[in-house]
């Protein structure tokens, strides 16, 4: 008998929960026919594009570190290994690209521009880190809002700059090439993945493809026409005071040469680790 109203008693209690969560999901129900459903959750959009940090250090006290061994090759690639044909540059920037957010693509037009001044200005010792550095800070290595790098070494879409009226924070220069370069002919704007301003891209402007034109819009060319820039006058990049002189002639603002040095600090870390 007791095992009997016990099973009675635990039958009843079953009943009245299942009747309890019945309810529930009834009066639930009449809440979202009066109140209306609740607002789904938005689709998250994606990441914002992180703004480079710029690292703690004074003008003209240090530069950042050079991967020394790109003057006898590219480190950890043995040529003798490659297939016939193979690209040893492309190979070494298809290795630090699996580190770095950095296109192999744009790894490629840096670490170029990097062995050809070492070869026809040696005393200059420009980094490929630092190029890929002022590559970040002024388009994103080609991919400036959403573009992306292309294996011609030309963006999805040219990238032109604002225009340079005067505006805050913002110098007037007028246009120097008829809107030739930049589609403006009332003020000139900066052109292409290094943003070069038409009237200095018309002085530096280099072939670094070998296809017999100097296109701004080109990371091959752009790139070899910054190393060219930043090694003027006989500077030294691997000296502090080379390398602050060179990265603030491109951009007057300390700021901005600090960010360009924790990139090519950082870059030429992952270089290192890849040897």
């Amino acid at each position: 008998m007791i095992r009997t109203t016990s099973g009675v008693f635990a039958a009843i209690g079953r009943l009245a929960t299942a009747l309890g969560l019945l309810a529930a999901m009834v009066i639930g129900v009449g809440l979202i026919n009066i109140l209306g459903a609740p607002p789904s959750a938005p689709w998250a959009g994606p990441p914002l594009e992180r703004e480079p940090e710029p690292a703690p250090v004074q003008p003209g006290s240090t530069a950042p570190p050079v991967e020394e061994p790109l003057q006898e090759g590219i480190p950890g690639v043995d040529p003798g290994q490659l297939e016939p044909g193979a690209d040893p540059v492309r190979e070494w920037a298809d290795e630090i690209a699996t580190v770095v957010d950095i296109p192999a693509r744009a790894i490629v037009a840096y670490v170029n521009a990097d062995l050809a001044m070492r070869q026809h200005q040696p005393g200059c010792r420009i980094s490929w880190a630092t190029l890929a550095g002022i590559g970040r800070v002024e388009s994103n290595h080609g991919r400036f809002a959403g573009r992306l790098l292309r294996e011609d070494g030309r963006p999805s879409s040219p990238i032109i700059g604002v225009p340079l009226n005067g505006g805050p924070g913002i110098r007037e220069i007028l246009d120097t090439d008829g809107g030739r370069l930049d589609g403006d002919p009332v003020h000139d704007r900066a052109v292409g993945p290094m943003q070069f301003i038409p009237s200095t891209w018309r002085r530096w402007a280099t072939d670094g493809n070998g296809d017999g034109i100097g296109d701004p819009q080109n990371i091959d060319d752009a790139a070899a026409s910054a190393a060219r820039y930043l090694c003027a006058g006989g500077r030294d990049m691997t000296t502090g005071g080379g390398w602050w002189a060179g990265v603030m002639s491109y951009n007057n603002s300390v700021e901005y040469a600090q960010k360009v040095f924790a990139l090519a600090e950082s870059y030429a870390e992952a270089g290192n680790r890849r040897r």
